[in-house]
């Protein structure tokens, strides 16, 4: 999985996941994490894959088979696709780090709330890369939900590192577009859940 050893390489937490090709596949995933877990549809003819309803949640043991059966269903429009497995992210606040080649100023990093909310709320900061700490720093200070993202600076040394790894790894790769969306954010630790790489 291409997106996921490249987190890995810079060092940047991943939820556990892998790709399915069948409700057994599935059934063995969700027995190895031992919980319940997420599905989606993985398609470049869908970059929004819950508008698209290609996400299903919850997913048990019990309705493994069914929902394997309705998300292929739901994704042939999309085809070709993947179907991708993950463990359920424990709960926190969703954040976005995205990245993009300009023609003008070269790499950009950015940081906002994340899920829907960085384009419903338009509360995000933008920097050319590479930054320095300072620029991490002066980044989150900008944001109107600077203390939801930080849970009132407890979180802030955690984020900081986030940017200066994936402004890192924007420089170092041949990359387009990056969508780090969401990074599920705990005052403690935190879990890249969605990465989307356009080379």
């Amino acid at each position: 999985m291409q997106a996921k050893s490249l987190l890995e390489k810079y060092g940047i937490r991943s939820i556990e996941s892998t790709y399915v090709k069948s409700e057994k596949e599935l059934i063995n995933f969700i027995e190895k994490v031992g919980s319940n877990v997420v599905i989606k549809a993985i398609s470049e003819k869908a970059l929004h894959k819950s508008k698209a309803g290609l996400v299903m949640l919850n997913i048990s043991e019990e309705n493994a088979a069914s929902s394997f059966n309705s998300l292929i269903k739901k994704a042939k429009p999309y085809a070709p696709f993947k179907v991708l497995a993950q463990k359920m992210a424990e709960p926190g606040v969703e954040m976005v780090i995205g990245g993009r080649e300009d023609d003008q100023f070269g790499k950009l990093i950015l940081l906002g709330l994340g899920g829907i909310f960085v384009e419903a709320f338009k509360d995000f900061s933008l920097r050319v890369c590479p930054i320095e700490r300072y620029d991490a720093e002066k980044m989150i200070s900008e944001l109107r939900s600077r203390d939801v993202i930080t849970y009132n600076g407890k979180a802030e040394k955690m984020v900081v590192e986030l940017l200066m790894k994936v402004s890192k790894m924007l420089q170092e790769n041949e990359i387009k577009e990056l969508d780090l969306n969401p990074i599920i954010i705990r005052q403690n630790s935190y879990d890249a859940v969605d990465l989307r790489v356009i080379e």
